[in-house]
């Protein structure tokens, strides 16, 4: 049965990831949508002042927190 370019298949094209593949694109999509949250802020930083600052620390130490546990637990180890 040949494919759209007339090359017979070789075998089926669907194939299976593993959980590792979802866990890192999870990951990786937690850790961008943090650049959401750091470009207004950055954009504002000077009309924020100190109570800006605190709180951009202490959401970017939950962050760390969260990076440092999947790291030490293994989730981003490809192999």
């Amino acid at each position: 049965m040949p494919y759209e370019c007339g090359v017979t298949p070789e075998s089926d094209a669907r194939g299976r990831y593993t959980v590792r593949f979802y866990v890192i694109a999870i990951l990786f999509v937690v850790f961008e949508v943090e650049t959401v949250f750091l470009y207004p802020w950055a954009v504002q930083f000077q009309a924020l002042g100190l109570f800006g600052l605190v709180e951009m620390l202490v959401f970017l130490g939950i962050l760390i927190v969260g990076y440092i546990w999947a790291w030490k637990r293994g989730a981003l180890d490809w192999i």
